[in-house]
C-alpha cells in the first residue's frame, strides 16, 4: 500500500508527543487530474473523493480528520492562533499549544514550514508562496510562538518541506527584483531567473537563531519528482493539493 505521507527525520524522536509530516498524492481515490490522493478542500475534484481521501491520510497518521485545523490561504504573512479545530480564512499560518489539534497548511508548488517547540509544547505551520516568502511568513510564526508561548529559536525544530526546486521556479524580473542576490539565479539561456524558495525560508529561520542542526530541508521537488507530489505549475493548474501537518498528540 503506498504511504502517503513523508516525514522529517527529526520527528521520529518525539513520535510519541507529536504529529508532523506532508502528505503526498499517493494512495487515494481521486481520478486524473486529482490522481490520487488530494486533500484540497477548495478543488473541483468530488468532494466526497476529497473526504475519502482525508479519512485515509488522517488515519495513516494517527488521528482524525475531526482534528485538523486549516485556514483557506491567501498568499499573505497573517498567523492565527488556533484553540480548536475547524476551518478559518485570510491566514497563511497556524499556531497553537493545544493537545489533540493537528494544524494543516495546504500545498501544490508553494513552501510548507513546520516547527515544534518541545520546551513549551507548541506548534506552528506556514504557507509560504513566494509573496509569503518575501513577507517573511516562516520569521512572523516563529516570531508569534514566541509572544504566544514563550517559543525561543534555539530550542524548536523545523521542517521545510517539498515545494517547487530551485531549479523549476523560473520567473521574470518582477518577481525575481523581490529576492536578494543570494536566493537566485539568472540562466542567460532561458532568460529566466531561477529563485530558491527553500533557500529563502531556510534562512529566515536561522536568521531567528534556530539551530541549523534541528532544521530539515526536503531534498524533493514537485515539479521534478510530481510522480509522487502534487504540482499547480506543472500541471497547469488542474491538480491536487497536498497537506502538510502538525499538531500535538491529546
Amino acid at each position: 500500500m503506498p504511504i502517503t505521507f513523508d516525514q522529517p527525520a527529526w520527528a521520529h524522536p518525539f513520535a510519541d508527543r507529536l504529529i508532523a509530516a506532508q502528505s503526498t498524492r499517493l494512495g487515494g481515490v481521486s481520478q486524473a487530474p486529482f490522481a490520487a490522493l488530494n486533500l484540497g478542500l477548495h478543488t473541483a475534484d468530488d468532494p466526497g473523493d476529497v473526504a475519502r481521501n482525508r479519512e485515509i491520510f488522517c488515519q495513516d497518521l494517527g488521528c482524525s480528520v475531526s482534528q485538523l485545523a486549516g485556514a483557506h490561504q491567501v498568499h499573505g504573512d497573517q498567523v492565527l492562533r488556533v484553540q480548536h479545530p475547524g476551518q478559518w480564512t485570510g491566514y497563511d499560518a497556524l499556531i497553537t499549544n493545544r493537545k489533540g489539534v493537528v494544524l494543516t497548511v495546504t500545498i501544490a508548488d508553494c513552501v510548507p514550514i513546520l516547527i515544534f517547540d518541545p520546551v513549551h509544547d507548541a506548534v506552528g505551520a506556514a504557507h509560504a508562496g513566494w509573496r509569503g516568502t518575501v513577507a517573511g511568513i516562516a520569521e512572523k510564526t516563529l516570531r508569534q510562538m514566541g509572544q504566544a508561548f514563550g517559543t525561543q529559536a534555539k530550542d524548536c525544530w523545523a521542517w521545510v518541506g517539498t515545494c517547487i526546486g530551485a531549479l523549476d521556479f523560473a520567473v521574470d524580473a518582477d518577481v525575481a527584483d523581490h529576492f536578494p542576490r543570494q536566493h537566485k539565479t539568472w540562466d542567460e539561456e532561458k532568460g529566466k531567473f531561477f529563485v530558491d524558495l527553500k533557500k529563502a525560508n531556510r534562512e529566515q529561520l536561522i536568521n531567528l537563531q534556530l539551530p541549523a542542526t534541528q532544521l530539515t530541508v526536503s531534498p524533493y521537488s514537485t515539479v521534478a519528482d510530481r510522480e509522487r507530489y502534487f504540482s499547480h505549475r506543472a500541471e497547469q493548474g488542474q491538480t491536487g493539493r497536498m497537506l502538510a501537518v502538525i499538531g500535538l498528540r491529546g
